[in-house]
């Protein structure tokens, strides 16, 4: 049985960053940048109007001033003659200023009678120019790995680029395992539940930027848990959920064995997850979970989500926020126990009270999980713990 910190290392070194690939735009969101992007050009690529009024070429302005109004510039219809000093041109928000002019009089600190605008009033010394490249130079970079959200979607998008490139999402299928194991929306035969492991796996795996396949059930029968793998064989992931201990019915490490897993360890000092194992299984990684609810989606928080990140070219650290305790706890035992808790109103947190690792009720409650390093002592109220924020 080796620590968490092991079984980490290990299952990280097993996975690389996957290669990239261009994606449209459009689909770009979500997904991992693989390398930096660059700016072909300025933003805006030309001096533009700040507000609606008149463009003109004058660096003192004063009350009573007159103009001839020569022209007009709008967005994406820029002004084309050659401009005459001492004239105004008619501009808009966006529009291109006029080659010569440098400031624009707002409509309305004028007024206008046909073609003339008279100045009404202090001007003040602002021009009401956005300059060339006053968003961003030619050459701007984006940088990498990162995960593109809609901000870095619009950069992109002002930059003009159609294509992005990304890492290619990983491949994940998964197999549940176990005879009383239903569908949801299944009847349920007496003796069986319904299998719900593999939908909250699937839903972490896909918010975290990877595809995830729930394959069939796989029965408590080698023949059948066998054909389920050879399934899954194209993933760059195999997750199976249950028949990782050593019980009658635990087949995974036999299965998996006989097909060719090359296995790195089974079991780790954790609860919940104890039952835990990894290798090489041709060309994909192998991790078997344990059966338990609670356990194979804490294993997955803390082992396999920092795996999709790697593949992703993502720092793959498991984040951790030190927070005060609200209530005391008794000392921990031989193994890293991730304890099922609230956070406070106050900024605090509570481990509750009730940490079997079959109760999604529980875990659904929570907000985070309390970490207690083996043989960790008593603790008392107000003391200082790590915790580990859950997912949505």
């Amino acid at each position: 049985m080796i620590t968490v910190e092991d079984a980490t290392a290990q299952l990280l070194s097993l996975v690389a960053p996957l290669p990239a690939e261009a994606v449209p735009l459009r689909e770009a969101a979500g997904r991992a940048l693989a390398e930096p992007v660059r700016a072909p050009q300025a933003s805006p690529p030309f001096a533009a109007s700040a507000m609606d009024g008149y463009a003109v070429d004058a660096d003192v302005i004063t009350e009573g001033q007159r103009f001839d109004v020569a022209g007009e510039s709008a967005a994406g219809h820029p002004y084309r003659d050659r401009y005459r000093p001492g004239t105004a041109i008619r501009i808009f928000t966006g529009a291109p200023l006029p080659n010569g002019t440098t400031r624009v009089l707002l409509q309305e600190d004028v007024t206008r009678e046909g073609d003339v605008i008279t100045v009404t009033g202090a001007v003040g010394d602002q021009t009401h120019i956005r300059p060339a490249g006053g968003d961003f130079a030619a050459d701007h970079l984006i940088p990498a790995p990162q995960v593109l959200g809609s901000r870095q979607i619009a950069l992109l998008a002002a930059m003009g680029l159609g294509e992005v490139p990304v890492r290619r999402k990983p491949d994940i299928a998964i197999v549940m395992t176990g005879d009383e194991l239903r569908m949801p929306g299944a009847p349920l035969d007496d003796g069986c539940i319904y299998a719900s492991n593999g939908f909250a796996l699937a839903a972490m795996l896909e918010d975290a930027g990877a595809l995830a396949r729930l394959l069939p059930i796989a029965a408590d029968r080698p023949e059948s848990l066998a054909l389920t793998l050879e399934m899954a064989a194209d993933a760059d992931l195999i997750l199976t959920i249950g028949g990782a201990s050593v019980g009658d019915h635990d087949l995974v490490a036999a299965t998996a064995g006989g097909a060719g897993l090359d296995l790195a360890f089974h079991k780790v000092a954790m609860r919940p997850g104890k039952p835990l194992l990894a290798g090489r299984l041709g060309d994909a990684v192998l991790v078997g979970l344990p059966g338990n609810p609670v356990s194979s989606i804490v294993c997955t928080l803390i082992f396999i989500l920092p795996m999709v990140r790697r593949m992703l070219g993502l720092p793959a650290e498991v984040a951790t926020v030190p927070r005060a305790l609200a209530a005391p706890l008794a000392p921990n035992g031989p193994r890293q126990h991730y304890m099922r808790g609230l956070l406070e109103p106050d900024g605090t947190c509570r481990a509750l009270e009730r940490q079997d690792s079959s109760l999604l009720s529980v875990l659904a409650e929570s907000d985070l999980l309390v970490l207690r390093p083996p043989h960790d002592p008593a603790r008392v109220r107000g003391e200082t713990v790590l915790t580990v924020p859950l997912p949505a």
